[in-house]
């Protein structure tokens, strides 16, 4: 037997040079990974660049493709220098779009005012109650120029909710959008910055419903209708369903969860079966699917129709406009829009005789997604449905595809089938779960154990019967012939409700998982998609970085957490978080909590019990007991109680939060942290070493950016 011998060095650059040159066509599929990462540096910057940079970007986007074009360069220094301009133009794009869309923010602290607005929309409810996103006309204290153009607030529950474009008055407190729950958690902030909204704030008093004042512009008078029409839909399909089908229904049709109750929201998600409430990809993939599937089966059923046109072109332009029409219908959200992109580039490659399911369309999609929204990288719905997308594609491209027999009886024909769609379905399931996973564990801190086997159960379950029956539902409603259909719908999410329900009861069903280093999701990102765009084994280089989040060393938990506006805050006791006013910004305590990988009472009741054995709290200060952590907090601002109980708590504690105004000198000796450090600094992650106490806050971790001014924690 004889000893195989390394290759040699001639040997080894030639098959090196043979891996790079089988990546010719697969180049231009990093051009939107490259703007998708200038867009990324721009968002990471901790103070905003000046607007002429913008300009001064794009210029030099420019030079580096003329340089390209008029030098004689290397393939490799070619494609650098266009990846650079396409980088550059991804930064650029990411700074215009945050000049076009800059709008008034409400200010802090305004106490409480009238605010008179049109219903521009019913938003999906918070933790407080049912929320509207209104379209504000005045707002009491504040310039018309001051005035946000679009408010979200939350109504106080049991309160009738108005209907899209009715006038309505209300009194309520109206803050700036509220800032991350805890040093380093997501910023909805940033979203609603480019959503418009530079409100929100809840409603002390019910919705007084007024005359229109006079005609709205038209493009708002549009909306206005649009979503009317949107939520008469969905109390329609609610009184036929019920509320229990009927939320669910509603959610996936009209995009209102106005109706689904929060256990059905919590089963769902712990059987990782949540994604299918939000409109996203594979609602827009089943609804243009059928749609085209519905359309060339009536071309091809039509034969003096299918000889004198081409039945796929035809099927692509009515799954074209099925698309459209459900964009309209679910109120264009942005995962709505996106995913409507990636089709209507499907249905157009289709209608230019080109392949429809590939990873060129999927980047030209990816190109108008971040041309249009380049906010949208650092969005989890962005950065879990392209994952995901580019490992099915990628998949799609490897999976072999077997001669099929002309003389086959249909019986074996079927077997076949089956046995090919349900390997099909168990493949795409799995590289989905594995390309999401690590979205999940970083973003939401949750590993659903049996979603794999949850999805392949109700994988067919949406495709064929749910979502099917729900299209053909919402066209025959308004006309009063949608009951069966929907009583389909409704089957089938009644059987989907059961698969939840006992996925989510079995033990173990959801594990919670620490967030991993602030580096490991963008580098899992970029390892994933060397896995699925690079061609040839040297892509399993990546496959290290994919992994990043999943092996990647947790940092240390904090030992307490404390809300932006110094009104609850959360202790470390082992794996679990002791909320010490459970009632009060639970919201926030349980994003923080899941972030540094521990638990949280299943009820307010549990986490009062564990509260109590350590700290002896009233009803507006905690003060710990011996062996717990040394925190100790007064919720209230009235200068009259601080002063009465500070003096034992200084004593009592070597950390003092105080809601209210606080001398810095107060406890000498001890960390005092008041409602001025609360405004400059937002929530905050205290650490205790050997040194001390260590404070870490949100807001230098945000930097100086459009979306950061001002600090609030309003948002219910």
């Amino acid at each position: 037997m004889g000893i195989r011998l390394p290759p040699s060095p001639a040997a080894a650059r030639a098959w090196v040079r043979g891996q790079l040159a089988a990546q010719a066509e697969r180049r231009a599929l990093w051009a939107p990974v490259a703007i998708g990462c200038g867009a990324a540096i721009y968002f990471s910057l901790p103070r905003e660049p000046i607007a002429l940079l913008a300009w001064a970007v794009l210029i030099a986007a420019g030079l580096l493709l003329a340089l390209r074009s008029r030098l004689v360069l290397p393939p490799l220094a070619r494609v650098v220098l266009v990846l650079g301009a396409c980088a550059l133009l991804g930064f650029a794009l990411a700074k215009l779009r945050t000049e076009a869309v800059r709008a008034p923010v409400a200010p802090d602290g305004r106490g409480v005012q009238v605010v008179q607005a049109y219903v521009l929309d019913v938003a999906s409810p918070g933790q407080g109650g049912p929320r509207l996103l209104l379209a504000p006309i005045s707002v009491s204290g504040l310039a018309p120029a001051d005035t946000p153009i679009r408010a979200r607030i939350t109504l106080r529950p049991d309160t009738p909710i108005p209907a899209p474009g009715q006038v309505i008055r209300l009194k309520g407190m109206l803050n700036p959008p509220p800032p991350p729950a805890s040093p380093g958690a997501y910023d909805f902030a940033r979203d609603a910055f480019f959503e418009g909204v530079g409100g929100v704030g809840f409603a002390l008093t019910a919705p007084e419903v007024l005359a229109d004042p006079g005609a709205a512009p038209w493009p708002l008078r549009l909306q206005m209708q649009v979503n009317a029409w949107r939520w008469a839909l969905a109390l329609r399909i609610v009184e036929v369903l019920g509320p229990e089908e009927g939320g669910l229904a509603a959610a996936m049709v009209s995009g209102h969860e106005t109706f689904i109750r929060k256990a059905q929201v919590d089963a769902l998600r712990a059987a990782g079966l949540a994604h299918i409430i939000s409109i996203s990809g594979l609602h827009m993939a089943i609804v243009g699917g059928f749609a085209f599937a519905a359309a060339r089966l009536f071309v091809a059923a039509w034969p003096w129709l299918a000889l004198r046109v081409s039945g796929k072109k035809v099927a692509a332009l009515f799954g074209l406009a099925a698309v459209l029409a459900y964009l309209a219908l679910s109120g264009a959200p942005s995962p709505a829009e996106r995913a409507a992109i990636t089709a209507i580039c499907a249905f157009a490659a289709i209608l230019f005789d080109r392949q429809a399911i590939s990873l060129r369309t999927l980047a030209i999609a990816a190109i108008a997604i971040l041309a249009l929204q380049p906010e949208a990288v650092t969005e989890p719905g962005f950065q879990m449905s392209f994952a995901a997308t580019t490992a099915l594609v990628a998949l799609a491209e490897l999976w072999p595809r077997p001669i099929r027999e002309i003389n086959t009886p249909w019986p074996i024909r079927f077997v076949q089938g089956t046995g090919q769609w349900l390997l099909a379905s168990l493949a795409a399931s799995f590289v989905a779960g594995l390309a999401t996973g690590p979205f999940a564990m970083q973003h939401f801190n949750r590993v659903s154990t049996f979603g794999l086997v949850a999805n392949l159960v109700v994988a067919p379950i949406s495709s064929f019967l749910m979502m099917p029956a729900l299209a053909v539902g919402a066209v025959l409603a308004p006309l009063g012939l949608g009951e069966a259909p929907l009583a389909a719908a409704g089957f089938g999410i009644e059987l989907m409700n059961r698969v939840a329900t006992t996925a989510a009861s079995l033990p173990g069903a959801q594990l919670v998982v620490a967030s991993a280093p602030v580096w490991a999701l963008p580098a899992a990102f970029l390892g994933l998609l060397w896995v699925c765009l690079w061609r040839g084994p040297l892509r399993w280089f990546g496959l290290p970085l994919a992994l990043a989040v999943t092996l990647a060393p947790r940092p240390p938990s904090p030992d307490a957490w404390i809300s932006a506006d110094g009104a609850t805050l959360a202790v470390r006791a082992q794996k679990a978080a002791i909320l010490l006013r459970p009632d009060v910004k639970r919201f926030g305590a349980e994003i923080w909590a899941r972030r540094r990988g521990l638990t949280v009472g299943e009820t307010p009741e549990i986490d009062l019990a564990r509260r109590d054995g350590g700290y002896d709290c009233d009803r507006w200060s905690c003060l710990p007991r011996p062996g717990a952590p040394s925190v100790a907090a007064v919720w209230t601002r009235r200068a009259s109680t601080i002063d009465k109980k500070l003096p034992a708590f200084c004593a009592s504690a070597e950390v003092i939060v105080i809601r209210g105004e606080v001398a810095p000198d107060a406890c000498p000796g001890r960390l005092v942290l008041g409602e001025a450090d609360f405004r400059k600094g937002g929530s905050a992650e205290l650490y205790r070493t050997a040194a001390g106490w260590r404070v870490v806050w949100a807001q230098p971790l945000r930097g100086d950016r459009p979306w950061t001014r001002g600090v609030s924690d309003s948002d219910g």
